[in-house]
């Protein structure tokens, strides 16, 4: 019998779930996804000098303030590594707009055209990149405006139906709800012990994805930050789903039955639901606790990571410029 993992790919695209570069060549994803914090890491690893470096170099000749330097810098670090990516995988590299402008649309839609044209001078067209993007209503809209000049997006840190609704309504290609993070809220609130059939992630996932598929929406719906593999096979048949190289190891290696638990073809088709305003959808995040204080720690930590990229990027710098 094929493996659990080959099993998952008959009816789910399988995305990486990483930075590191050789476990992208070892497991062969169709797509690669990568955030800040998997970004740090990648640059932390002695094996990537050679891109570190290369960054380097180039904004040492680059003018303008120090700050803006170092953030030009993690750019094409950034950039960098998901042409490593691209030149991996046959499908879409997934690369994140800055978290401290989640709320800031024009910024938003500044720096993911300047991401987009980076990877156009290294020969990468905008039909191989999804830009990441918050699902703040700020996110949302900067989307809306990205999708009608082609440039696809992929719309992170979700957690809950109105985020999925009104990145549907914005013609977002792409979404990723976070199981694996509405599980900790919900064990941290002393719910559980949950299984793979009762986990709230998992049911979140499966509501945005019945919903979707009954009103017709062609926004794919991928599941992200995974726990565990019970969590991933509850989800089999799903669009997408992006999952870090130790859990696909796990499933590689894990034999027996792989039932497909979602699929288009289950649900009936219903009416568009009605649209979403900003008054409604910030009401409706404000009402959801796990939501709410999920995005906003989300993007905490995700700025946290991106301040500590800079700072090791800035260290890198003065030790080059002082050799």
């Amino acid at each position: 019998m094929p493996s659990k993992l080959d099993q998952l790919r008959a009816m789910t695209v399988v995305v990486a779930d990483t930075g590191d570069l050789d476990a992208v060549r070892r497991l062969k994803p169709q797509d690669c996804t990568t955030n800040p914090t998997l970004l740090l890491k990648a640059v932390e690893t002695p094996a990537y000098g050679h891109i570190v470096d290369e960054a380097l170099a180039w904004g040492r000749a680059q003018g303008g303030s120090r700050e803006g330097v170092i953030a030009a810098i993690c750019d094409r670090l950034a950039v960098a590594f998901g042409a490593e990516l691209a030149g991996i995988v046959p499908g879409r590299v997934s690369t994140e707009v800055d978290a401290d402008l989640s709320f800031d649309t024009d910024a938003t839609l500044a720096k993911a055209r300047a991401i987009i044209k980076a990877y156009e001078e290294r020969g990468i067209g905008r039909e191989r990149i999804l830009i990441k993007i918050a699902a703040t209503w700020e996110g949302i809209r900067a989307a809306e405006v990205l999708q009608k000049e082609g440039i696809d997006c992929n719309l992170t840190l979700l957690f809950s139906q109105v985020q999925a609704q009104a990145c549907a309504e914005a013609g977002v290609f792409l979404i990723s709800p976070f199981v694996g993070r509405i599980l900790d809220w919900h064990v941290k609130a002393g719910g559980g012990p949950y299984t793979g059939e009762t986990d709230p992630g998992v049911l979140s996932v499966r509501k945005i994805y019945a919903s979707y598929k009954a009103q017709g929406i062609e926004t794919v719906v991928m599941g992200a930050s995974f726990r565990n593999v019970g969590e991933i096979e509850a989800l089999a048949g799903c669009d997408r789903l992006t999952i870090s190289p130790a859990l696909l190891d796990e499933l590689a290696g894990s034999q027996g039955e792989l039932p497909r638990k979602l699929s288009a073809d289950s649900v009936e088709k219903i009416a568009p639901l009605p649209r979403t305003d900003e008054k409604s959808f910030r009401f409706a995040m404000n009402e959801d606790a796990m939501a709410s204080e999920k995005l906003s720690e989300g993007i905490r930590s995700f700025v946290k990571d991106l301040r500590s990229l800079r700072t090791l990027v800035a260290q890198r710098l003065e030790e080059k410029e002082a050799a």
